[in-house]
């Protein structure tokens, strides 16, 4: 049986949805799903294989495709601002350390769940008293990370362009230094290579594979090499270009000269892998 993995909100983690009646759905569809609340809306995230659902977890089904009524008892961009600015007015006057980013209401109007931001805990215990006064219903708080607040803010990328998590990554993955490393960039400074949520840029992973095949053909940093003749070592890199940096002694031996080789010319470098050791 398929999994349908569905999110309330694009913050929100992804909930396991069964699909008895082989509803035809597809990605981005709105349905209505059984929760413990009761009836909800949210927007199908993905699929899996029943195998790869937690075992022992208690999956309720979908029930249908959200229809034109559904999506109109959805609130108005301008009940959210109320609800948002009434609970920012709380966290103002508590002086909370937490930034509010968004509010997402259940269909049934059977709970709140304002998501923010933070840089630790946060002790809202209060806050979340008032609000339950104020709007007379449950009230749920969840933090979320900078990577969540950039693709709800939204904004532009170094590249001119809407950021990525906000226009097709579903899943973010971890974005590494040794990615940088790969590419060549940790040079530009952390602030050119970060996005928008002060993380490393996701599209640093989109050609990280390609650069560690390109990087596989390159003698190692260190090696010595044969250029036209000439006994020099490896001191550096050009991966795209594929070509490396060899240093030569001076003239005389005084000194050195650092020469770029292309590793494709006709007269191609005769490398050694093995530093230090002699080719045979």
């Amino acid at each position: 049986m398929q999994i349908v993995q569905v999110q309330f909100s694009p913050w929100d983690k992804k909930y396991n949805f069964s699909n008895p009646d082989d509803i035809k759905l597809q990605l981005d569809d709105q349905v209505i799903v059984d929760t413990d609340l009761g009836l909800e809306i949210g927007q199908v995230a993905s699929f899996i294989k029943e195998s790869e659902a937690p075992s022992g977890e208690e999956i309720k089904p979908v029930v249908r495709l959200a229809n034109a009524e559904d999506l109109a008892k959805m609130p108005s961009p301008e009940k959210k601002q109320e609800a948002l600015e009434y609970c920012q007015e709380m966290i103002n006057k508590y002086q909370l350390p937490m930034k509010l980013v968004d509010v997402h209401f259940a269909l049934n109007g059977a709970r709140l769940n304002f998501a923010f931001a933070a840089e630790g805990r946060v002790d809202f215990r209060q806050l979340v008293k008032d609000l339950t006064t104020h709007f007379n219903t449950s009230i749920r708080l969840t933090q979320i990370g900078a990577r969540d607040e950039a693709r709800v803010n939204g904004d532009c990328g170094h590249c001119g362009r809407n950021l990525c998590c906000q226009k097709f990554i579903r899943d973010f993955s971890s974005i590494t230094s040794e990615m940088a490393e790969a590419q060549q960039v940790v040079h530009r400074g952390s602030e050119r290579i970060s996005g928008m949520c002060g993380r490393l840029m996701c599209c640093l992973s989109y050609e990280y594979d390609g650069y560690q095949e390109l990087a596989k053909k390159m003698p190692p940093l260190g090696a010595r090499v044969n250029v036209d003749g000439q006994r020099g070592e490896v001191v550096g890199h050009h991966v795209l270009k594929q070509s490396v940096d060899v240093k030569f002694p001076g003239e005389k031996g005084e000194g050195y000269v650092v020469i770029e080789v292309d590793l494709n010319r006709k007269n191609k470098a005769n490398t050694n892998p093995h530093p230090g050791k002699k080719r045979r």
